[in-house]
């Protein structure tokens, strides 16, 4: 039996079910906390700022970490590798970075936010974007892309997978549309990295974030640029790399042009970790695992009424995230009644991806999500599923 400590309640029995691995994965990677504490317990000290061992070795394990991101994403320089504090941070330091006034940029109406408000903020300065339409399931058909390229089109910017129904997006045709029509592609891969094999070699930017499914710490992200792309950024955020500290301009040597001040050197140390982890029990693995409880869910819960599963009906082209709609309730009322009935954990509203719910018709109300990690068992979706059931069948409410 498992306790946890909770702020100032004292340590409480954790009986509950996670399945909000959208929005951050728990568990994380075995020995992911005990690497992170004994970096801090034993070792403590800063990379490029030092003249000892510690500091020298602390350096070559960041390298290494690196080095494991690039066998994942099927790429062979590290130092392309920029370390950032998450996901968004990279996408904002490559959109605001490479567009000028008067470029044009199209990515799709499945978005989330990280690509969405820096879009926005770069419309008032005279940046334009258009938006290809995917369809109500979630699903893009890549030749919607295609016909809003025009004259002044600089790139295209797509998430990989939705965060709110799980759809993946057709990445490969995307890519040689872009090759064909020499535009670069920017690919925000929060929910497919470390479950769905990334290939560098069609991709000109992919931001990363380490807490999802690289089962790494929050706070970590990246991105990996090619050389040439990178050439075509300017870093938004300048200061101490460690190197050419006589110089006031920013180095112009990657990593050092966007890595700026202290990296998060622990959680790095525990990516390190999860990487191995990854790698030792196989990504294909980790994505069958998850793929065999979203069919058991999607089975199970379609046989309810009063519901409705949000985007694609089935399991093929998605991850295992899955969005209700409960047609008689509140949603909000009833993720409630999970977490505190039933000790279940899900996510309930928009998921920071407006215009992805105004696509998949659930604006402005939201959905519960439902997002599963292979560390979850067929036993927790049997009850789950029954949790929900009972629900509906006691027409149980708070008296809101």
């Amino acid at each position: 039996m498992k306790f946890i400590k909770i702020f100032d309640k004292g340590w409480i029995n954790l009986k509950k079910i996670y399945v909000d691995n959208a929005s951050t994965a728990f568990p994380k990677a075995p020995s992911v906390g005990d690497t992170m504490k004994h970096f801090l317990d034993n070792v403590g000290c800063n990379l490029g700022r030092g003249g000892y061992e510690s500091a020298y070795h602390v350096a070559l394990e960041v390298l290494q970490t690196k080095k494991l991101l690039c066998e994942l994403f099927n790429f062979n320089q590290p130092r392309n590798v920029i370390f950032t504090p998450g996901l968004t941070y990279s996408i904002n330091m490559i959109l605001q970075g490479f567009l000028q006034a008067g470029d044009h940029l199209i990515t799709s109406s499945m978005e989330h936010n990280a690509v969405m408000r820096p879009l926005h903020a770069l419309s008032k300065r005279g940046v334009t974007y258009s938006v290809a339409q995917c369809q109500p399931d979630g699903t893009l058909v890549a030749s919607e892309v295609a016909k809003l390229i025009n004259h002044n089109t600089k790139a295209i910017a797509i998430t990989h997978a939705s965060n709110v129904c799980g759809t993946i997006l057709p990445l490969e045709e995307i890519a040689q549309i872009c090759h064909s029509h020499k535009l670069k592609l920017i690919v925000d891969t929060a929910q497919t990295a470390g479950l769905l094999n990334l290939d560098m070699s069609q991709i000109d930017a992919l931001a990363f974030t380490c807490h999802k499914g690289l089962l790494a710490a929050s706070g970590l992200g990246g991105f990996i640029v090619k050389s040439e792309f990178a050439s075509q950024i300017n870093p938004i955020i300048t200061g101490g790399t460690g190197s050419a500290s006589h110089e006031f301009n920013q180095p112009s040597l990657l990593p050092d042009k966007f890595e700026v001040g202290t990296l998060n050197i622990p959680a790095i140390m525990g990516l390190k970790a999860s990487l191995e982890y990854l790698k030792s029990t196989g990504i294909a693995t980790i994505f069958k695992q998850t793929k065999e409880l979203t069919e058991k869910f999607i089975a199970e819960i379609s046989k309810i009424d009063d519901i409705d599963i949000i985007g694609k009906q089935k399991t093929d082209n998605r991850v295992a995230i899955v969005s209700l709609n409960f047609k008689n309730q509140d949603n909000a009322e009833i993720a409630s009644l999970l977490d505190s009935k039933y000790q279940i954990m899900t996510r309930c509203g928009l998921h920071c991806a407006p215009n992805a719910h105004k696509t998949l018709g659930t604006y402005p109300s939201g959905t519960i999500r439902f997002s599963f990690s292979h560390f979850n068992t067929p036993s927790e979706i049997t009850t789950i599923v029954d949790a929900v059931k009972d629900i509906l069948n006691k027409g149980e409410t708070y008296g809101f």
